[in-house]
């Protein structure tokens, strides 16, 4: 008994590379064992399945996810910084500058670009 294959991708990027791999494993492959499989955690050690999230087109998933043809897994690599603390960290100097209103966060003074 032959068990159908399915075409996937497996993507992961650094700031300077990208690496595409197109993979046909056995349908019914999680996600866990196509990243397995592929070889991409030799070709990067600081791939750790325990620590980097995983996502199929742009949604997160669990490595148990089953894939279906077409898929293309992304493994991600940990924020650098959290992005509610860079804008928290950005509407705190607009208003120490006075770009912004503390209440609303809007401009102090709408009328203050306009040329008379």
């Amino acid at each position: 008994m032959s068990v159908e294959q399915i075409m996937i991708e497996l993507v992961y990027a650094l700031p300077n590379q990208q690496t595409l791999m197109s993979l046909h494993v056995d349908d019914g492959t999680s996600v866990e064992q196509a990243i397995v499989e592929s070889g991409i955690c030799q070709q990067y050690k600081e791939i750790d399945l325990a620590v980097n999230k995983v996502g199929i087109w742009n949604k997160a998933v669990k490595l148990g996810q089953k894939l279906q043809d077409g898929d293309r897994i992304e493994i991600y690599r940990p924020l650098i910084a959290d992005p509610k603390e860079v804008r928290k960290r950005r509407a705190a100097k607009a208003k120490e500058e006075g770009r912004a209103d503390k209440v609303t966060g809007g401009r102090v003074n709408p009328q203050r670009n306009i040329k008379e």
